[in-house]
């Protein structure tokens, strides 16, 4: 993985998602990719994707049983060179992982795409300070004494995003990238819309 802004012009940016339970009996993962186009942010195409998941659900360890239908969504963008994105927002983790390697580490290095990672919750490490209210407040999340990722507040009264870098976007642009995506909502709009996408495609599996 690179941990710096190794990337050109930003044209597309997508958001993915993944819709699933770890109590499904089929074990069944939705995925969902949206390319949007930057700096207007319309929505340009969405792929989406259900796969049988080839291992359980275990905490940590979600890229690899998710990334595979993450995947297969994927190609099916990228037989349109005009759709490729040239940097993706993943639902999840990256470097803010027990291993340095979350969702969005894993695809971004599996794709050797720009990525970074916006997740809605902490998975291991703690804000370094208490986080101010305002939209746009930033501390930095740590772990073991070293810096895994920024705690981003994108909405008042909501709480906030773990903001890290996949692949190939340092910490500091990582950041940026989220805050010029943001149009009201707590979700950054590529990860915002993917999420919609996800929950549809899983809808559509499962009959309605």
């Amino acid at each position: 993985m690179v941990r710096e802004d190794a990337h050109g012009p930003v044209h597309r940016i997508a958001g993915v998602d993944i819709s699933s339970t770890r109590f499904d009996p089929a074990n069944l993962v939705h995925a969902a990719v949206v390319v949007l186009s930057w700096p207007e942010l319309t929505p340009l195409a969405t792929a989406a994707a259900t796969e049988r998941a080839t291992m359980p659900y275990i905490p940590g360890y979600l890229g690899f049983r998710e990334v595979p239908a993450l995947l297969v969504a994927w190609q099916r963008l990228a037989t349109t060179p005009d759709l490729v994105p040239d940097l993706v927002m993943v639902d999840g983790h990256g470097v803010a992982h027990p291993r340095g390697l979350g969702i969005a580490a894993h695809l971004g290095a599996l794709l050797d795409v720009p990525a970074i990672g916006v997740a809605k919750s902490v998975l291991v490490g703690r804000p370094a300070a208490p986080l101010p209210e305002e939209p746009g407040a930033t501390v930095p999340l740590l772990w073991k004494g070293r810096r895994l990722g920024t705690v981003l507040r994108t909405k008042r009264r909501s709480n906030p995003l773990i903001i890290s870098t996949g692949h190939r976007v340092g910490e500091a642009s990582a950041v940026e990238w989220v805050r010029r995506c943001l149009r009201g909502y707590r979700l950054p709009e590529p990860t915002r819309l993917a999420h919609l996408a996800a929950n549809a495609e899983r809808c559509d599996a499962h009959g309605g």
